[in-house]
């Protein structure tokens, strides 16, 4: 197990004991630095996602407004 020691602004951590009075506040903290490492990651993922999708649009070939009207007619039964 490790000590974490930061400091934060008063308001806040009155706040967090107020929200979390009868709650074991390292278990508390442990979860919400867990829920923050996740987010990121996910942020993370996102943007490389975008950044695939954008380097396969660059290869690809423009299409037109009547090449989509006439591929969506032909789609259709």
């Amino acid at each position: 197990m490790a000590t974490v020691n930061f400091s934060v602004p008063l308001d806040v951590k009155e706040a967090f004991d107020k929200a979390f009075r009868r709650q074991n506040k390292s278990a508390v903290l442990t979860e919400l630095m867990r829920q923050a490492v996740e987010e990121r990651q996910r942020r993370h993922r996102r943007a490389k996602a975008v950044e695939k999708l954008l380097a396969l649009r660059k290869g690809s070939r423009p299409v037109t407004e009547k090449d989509v009207r006439t591929a969506r007619r032909a789609g259709r039964p």
